[in-house]
């Protein structure tokens, strides 16, 4: 939760930062607002981003903090930031937005002012076209977050746009990161941040370009600070300033497979660990596992709400019933949440609601309310289980010292007898040891509520998820495939499955999805089995009629094996590659067509038989083609048994799905004799 952290209960002083201090003050660069140099409009994007549709020519920030009307430290921000727009696909930077929050207690931030302008040569003069008033919109976003808005005028290629902004946020305990990479090529980024004495913040920098950062600069400051209702005193407060730069940055380019790219792009961010004011000494609140978890067991929205027992001493009666084992209990209890309450598509640490009981009311829930109830259950039912606090895969990578503002969900782990499950009980798809997708974020803290520590474990799944498909076709005269498919889905592309037929109006709109994108696939007597069997791999059966995927020319007839299920592209484009391929879990995907020829015809080409290795037993990829008279059987297995992949072995993987799009794209040549 954002916290306000009022005068009287804090003070200050400042944490030393990771990055990389420089002995010696270097001179950096003075850039003033409205003042744009001609050789400016000579930039151009280089290198491996001489596509780039603009160039951030700098981007400056400057945090500093102040004591407000009402007696208590705000922070302040302000951002100076110019682009030089290199073609249309960069226009959308005259579109800005600033998001400002609100408690609704009174607490909030505001905007002070924004200015912005766009600059044109025009026969070796600079023409500037100021944003004008009426461009500046505000847009309630939801009842704690509303956007302001700016557009600047007279866009062209060539431009160049800047603008500026001043924030004041009563907010201070998780200031807002600071961005030094981005979309687009920056050749200067610029952070400082000033803090007073009485504050102590935790650093949290990212990405994988070491920040420059100058040698802390200490002044001191004269505030006048609120003491109560009637009552101030003047304070000289000593300050800390302290300056990140980086120069020369590539943008950050997005790619298939990764948790969320704000992982891997450079940044630095600041959360509020303790604070030391003179009067009542020093406050940790953050700054040991032991602590933050102790803050979260007193809280009524997380440990409080686990505590509360009624209704779950009298409920879990009618759950259990007779059962005595405890893995019995544990699928009992876990089945009757995931059925009963529904999702509210949102992740949260903390509860909204009071009790258990108001979940069981209203039937549905955040993924908090919902595993936290579970959870409360399970201790009904008497088994040993613990909250596993976790970052989902949208929210990013947790940095892994003790940093509370980047947990953003819940799960749990339950112990029957020597095996430990994982249990999320928020999609009525998951089993035990099945999480939902978005939570395979590789570790989790696991909170023990006797001792109040935290300890880091793994939530990787270690089951390959299965999909094998199935064709047993006949081939006629007229190149019309028929025959049966077979399609079993297990693990996450079983969840998969079963949310998408269970979200289609009926089976024959489910049956028609599938069918897109399949030209020439007709299908007939579909069957699904184990639709609510979770447990169980999800088949499904069809008698299929495919047309128009044979050529012929002459007497030779020509079509890939693969028909509709063959991987058309390399998902890995990049060069290389600084950070991880990340598959969030180990996947298999096979595939086996039984064809059988008609009289008077035979294979005059079949592919080679090939099987690809990734080094260490990381994965691979075989294709193997086999004929008995008149019937070829051909088997492709793509194995990937690690959920995630190094930067190291991105060069292997990428070769690996090159071979992969290269033989999946190989032909069969019949010839009629």
């Amino acid at each position: 939760m954002i916290k306000k952290i009022n005068l009287f209960l804090i003070a200050l002083l400042f944490l030393k930062s990771e990055v990389s201090a420089q002995k010696t003050q270097k001179q950096l660069p003075v850039f003033k607002y409205g003042k744009v140099e001609l050789n400016e409009f000579d930039v151009k994007p280089k290198g491996a981003d001489s596509a780039a549709a603009a160039v951030k020519l700098f981007d400056i920030g400057n945090g500093y903090f102040e004591i407000g009307p009402s007696g208590s430290f705000i922070y302040v921000f302000e951002r100076h930031a110019r682009y030089k727009i290199i073609n249309k696909n960069g226009y959308d930077l005259a579109d800005q937005e600033v998001r400002l929050y609100r408690d609704g207690q009174g607490s909030e931030e505001k905007m002070e002012y924004i200015n912005g302008a766009t600059y044109n040569l025009n026969n070796g003069k600079i023409e500037v076209s100021k944003m004008a008033s009426d461009a500046k919109f505000t847009n309630r976003l939801d009842n704690k977050h509303i956007v302001k808005k700016y557009t600047l005028p007279n866009i062209k290629e060539g431009s160049i746009i800047e603008y500026r902004y001043k924030t004041k946020s009563d907010f201070t305990f998780k200031l807002d990161d600071w961005y030094f990479q981005g979309g687009y090529p920056t050749n200067y980024s610029y952070f400082s941040l000033t803090i007073p004495e009485y504050y102590i913040y935790k650093i949290d920098a990212g990405g994988f370009y070491e920040l420059n950062r100058l040698s802390p600069i200490e002044n001191t400051q004269n505030m006048t600070m609120s003491n109560g209702a009637t009552k101030s005193e003047n304070y000289t407060v000593k300050t800390v300033k302290t300056q990140y730069y980086l120069e020369n940055i590539p943008a950050i380019k997005d790619e298939n497979y990764i948790t969320t790219l704000d992982d891997y792009v450079s940044k630095i961010g600041f959360e509020l660990t303790a604070t030391n004011y003179p009067q009542s000494g020093y406050k940790a609140l953050t700054s040991t596992w032991p602590k933050i978890v102790k803050e979260m067991m007193n809280s009524d929205n997380f440990g409080g709400f686990i505590q509360k027992k009624n209704p779950g001493k009298e409920l879990i009666k009618e759950i259990i019933k007779d059962e005595t084992t405890p893995e019995g209990k544990m699928n009992l209890v876990f089945n009757y949440v995931k059925n009963k309450i529904k999702w509210d598509d949102k992740y949260r640490l903390y509860t909204d609601a009071g009790s258990p009981k108001t979940i069981l009311e209203k039937k549905s829930g955040s993924s908090s309310e919902i595993n936290l109830l579970l959870l409360n259950l399970l201790d009904a039912a008497g088994l040993e289980s613990y909250p596993v606090i976790i970052s989902t895969r949208g929210n990013g990578t947790h940095p892994g010292y003790p940093l509370a503002s980047k947990f953003n969900s819940v799960i749990v782990m339950t112990v029957t007898g020597d095996s430990k499950h994982l249990l999320d009980a928020v999609d009525k798809n998951n089993n035990p040891d099945l999480l939902s997708y978005a939570n395979l974020n590789h570790r989790g803290l696991k909170i023990n509520r006797t001792t109040n520590e935290g300890e880091w474990i793994s939530i990787d799944s270690i089951s390959p998820s299965r999909s094998s498909i199935f064709y047993n076709l006949k081939l006629d005269t007229e190149n019309k495939l028929t025959g049966t498919l077979s399609i079993s889905s297990s693990n996450y592309d079983g969840v998969n499955r079963r949310n998408s037929y269970q979200q289609a109006a009926n089976q024959e709109e489910f049956v028609k999805n599938y069918k897109r994108n399949k030209p020439g696939l007709e299908i007939s007597d579909y069957v699904i089995e184990n639709l609510n069997e979770t447990e169980k791999p999800l088949i499904e059966s069809m008698n299929v009629t495919i047309e128009d995927n044979i050529e012929s020319a002459g007497n030779l007839s020509y079509f890939m094996p693969l028909l509709f299920e063959r991987t058309k592209e390399n998902p890995f484009s990049l060069e290389e590659r600084n950070y991880p391929v990340d598959f969030a879990y180990p996947k298999e995907e096979n595939y086996h067509l039984s064809l059988e020829f008609p009289e008077g015809y035979k294979p005059d080409q079949l592919p080679k038989n090939e099987k690809f290795k990734l080094p260490e037993n990381g994965g691979s990829f075989t294709i193997m083609y086999t004929m008995n008279e008149n019937k070829l059987s051909m088997v492709s297995k793509i194995s990937l048994l690690k959920s995630a992949y190094s930067p190291d072995e991105y060069y292997t993987l990428k070769e690996l799905f090159k071979n992969i799009v290269r033989k999946q794209a190989e032909q069969i040549v019949l010839k009629k004799i």
